[in-house]
C-alpha cells in the first residue's frame, strides 16, 4: 500500500513539475506570435500593405535568383498625383495608392514580389517569360488607368506611367541595376499611356527625376523606410 501511494506521489509530483514548466513556454509562445505580428508589420507598408524596402529588396533578390532571364522587374510612377493631392485632399490621395498598390498586387499574382519604394512609387519583381511581357505590361496599364471611387462615391481619373526591365533584354542580374533602367524605360514613356521595356543603355542613366546615383553606382531612390 505504501509503495503504491509513494508511486502515486511520484506520477504527481512529475505532473506537477511539467505543468508548472509549460506555464513560461505558453507565455514565451504568446510573445513570440506577438513579436512576429510586430515584425511582419515593420516589413510592411501600412497604407497599402506591400512590402517595405528591406523586406522587398531581400525577396525580390531571391527571386532573381531562381528565375534568372525568365523575370520582370517594373516600376511603377501614378501620374499626376500631387494634383489629386491638392484637389481632393490627402484622404482621397491615400485611397489612390491604396487601389493602385492593389491592382499591381493583383496583376503581379503570388509569386511575385511588390513593393512601396517611394510616396507614388512602387515595384514589381515577377516570373514573366519575354514573348508574354508586352503583352502583360499592356494589361497592367489598362488596370492602372482605371478610375478610382472614394469612400464618398466621387469619381478620380487616375494614371501611372510604367517601365520594365529583364535580365536579358538589359544584360544584368543585378536587381539595382534593372530598377535603375526600368525607371529610365518608365521616364521615356512618362504620361504615354503605354509601358517602356529598358534596353541595356538604360542602365548607364545617372540620375532620374531628381533620383541620384549612390556611391557605389547604384541607384539610390527615396525609399520607404
Amino acid at each position: 500500500m505504501d509503495s503504491v501511494l509513494h508511486h502515486r506521489g511520484r506520477i504527481g509530483s512529475r505532473t506537477l513539475l511539467l505543468t508548472t514548466a509549460a506555464v513560461p513556454l505558453t507565455g514565451w509562445a504568446v510573445h513570440a506570435v506577438a513579436l512576429h505580428k510586430r515584425l511582419a508589420a515593420t516589413r510592411k507598408d501600412p497604407l497599402t500593405g506591400l512590402l517595405r524596402r528591406d523586406a522587398y529588396t531581400a525577396r525580390a533578390r531571391r527571386l532573381l535568383a531562381r528565375h534568372g532571364d525568365d523575370t520582370a522587374v517594373v516600376m511603377v510612377d501614378a501620374d499626376r498625383f500631387k494634383a489629386i493631392n491638392d484637389s481632393l485632399g490627402h484622404a482621397a490621395g491615400d485611397t489612390v495608392l491604396a487601389a493602385l498598390a492593389a491592382r499591381l498586387t493583383a496583376w503581379a499574382g503570388p509569386r511575385a514580389v511588390v513593393g512601396r519604394l517611394g510616396g507614388d512609387e512602387f515595384a514589381a519583381v515577377l516570373p514573366l517569360p519575354a514573348p508574354l511581357l508586352e503583352q502583360c505590361l499592356a494589361q497592367l496599364v489598362r488596370l492602372l488607368y482605371s478610375p478610382v471611387v472614394l469612400d464618398d462615391g466621387r469619381t478620380v481619373d487616375v494614371a501611372a506611367s510604367v517601365g520594365a526591365a529583364t535580365p536579358d533584354t538589359v544584360g544584368v542580374q543585378d536587381l539595382s541595376l534593372l530598377q535603375r533602367a526600368a525607371d529610365a524605360a518608365l521616364y521615356d514613356g512618362k504620361h504615354s499611356g503605354r509601358a517602356h521595356v529598358a534596353t541595356a543603355a538604360h542602365t548607364t542613366v545617372p540620375s532620374i527625376n531628381g533620383r541620384r546615383a549612390g556611391r557605389s553606382g547604384t541607384a539610390a531612390w527615396g525609399w520607404v523606410a
